[in-house]
């Protein structure tokens, strides 16, 4: 059984008043879709968005050259990495993009990528080639598919990972890991997300109501968030955050585990704050809720 954490979030250090963009850091989002019938553009832009709002100095959006400037228009304090894409339109690494991305000090990997259509597994081979990089990776979205589609999980090196499931995408990793607790009951919760750390090595964090975080001996439950954070790329938005955050702590003892739960509770704090100002339960747009970071992250240095 893990342990229940109720131990009190670290804070966020204080901004350097003589930093510059470079003192606080440069995450790198590897995502989007260039398929002409299934194109995904914006996931990976929001998660940028987020990034920049959460703090970061720099954010780059490494995706298919044919919709990097579409992606970079929504983003625009971003810079690019166009990357190569196979007959399908699925982006593929080479060994100049992959000199791009690791000069980086946190990854994001998966926003929009899409699904592997094809034996040859591409996207699942772009997201192994980007963990092995083994900078500080958070792996959401389509890069968890990916891990169990590419058949990954008994494959790589994931200590220095953190994966993000929402509780359709937990069902699919732990059935490849043998773990039969279910992801979408309140009361199994906490463990499964330490089970899935615990097998795999890394830090979870399982999303929904009451987000689990956990990494394998400890798992911590957020208290706060709000209905209105039930909407298209709230998801992406959170990861971003997470990077943003490990990217600019890189120099200070908090761990990535403790990264990940300061950037859930500021998340939903965001969303609390965003149905409180608009006096609204719904209609809240990812990137309002990317807007709304800020302020939470001041009152948490």
């Amino acid at each position: 059984m893990s342990e229940i954490d109720t131990t009190a979030l670290p804070a966020l250090p204080l901004r350097d008043p003589a930093g510059h963009k470079g003192t606080f850091g440069t995450v790198c989002i590897v995502g989007g879709c260039a398929r002409a019938d299934t194109p995904m553009i914006g996931a990976p832009a929001l998660a940028a968005q987020a990034a920049l709002r959460g703090g970061c100095g720099l954010a780059r959006l490494a995706m298919p050259v044919q919709i990097l400037t579409t992606a970079l228009s929504q983003t625009p304090s971003a810079t690019g990495i166009g990357l190569d894409t196979d007959e399908h339109g699925n982006a593929a690494l080479t060994e100049a993009s992959l000199d791009l991305i690791q000069n980086s000090d946190a990854l994001v990997v998966g926003p929009g990528m899409g699904a592997d259509r094809t034996r040859r597994h591409p996207i699942a081979q772009c997201v192994s080639e980007c963990i092995a990089i083994g900078l500080p990776t958070v792996v959401d979205a389509d890069g968890l598919n990916a891990l169990v589609s590419g058949g990954l999980l008994a494959k790589l090196d994931l200590s220095r990972c953190i994966l993000t499931p929402h509780p359709g995408e937990f069902a699919r990793l732990a059935k490849d890991r043998g773990i039969a607790l279910d992801g979408n009951n309140k009361a199994e919760r906490p463990e499964a997300a330490a089970a899935l750390a615990k097998s795999l090595g890394c830090v979870v964090v399982l999303k929904g109501a009451g987000t689990v975080i956990s990494d394998g001996t400890k798992s911590w439950i957020c208290e706060h968030g709000h209905p209105c954070m039930g909407t298209a790329g709230t998801g992406d938005v959170l990861a971003g955050l997470i990077a943003s955050l490990i990217a600019q702590v890189r120099d200070h003892s908090i761990s990535m585990y403790d990264s990940s739960r300061i950037a859930v509770h500021a998340h939903a704090l965001a969303g609390e704050r965003w149905a409180a100002s608009h006096r609204a339960d719904a209609g809240m747009l990812a990137c309002e809720l990317a807007d709304e970071l800020p302020a939470v992250l001041a009152e948490l240095r």
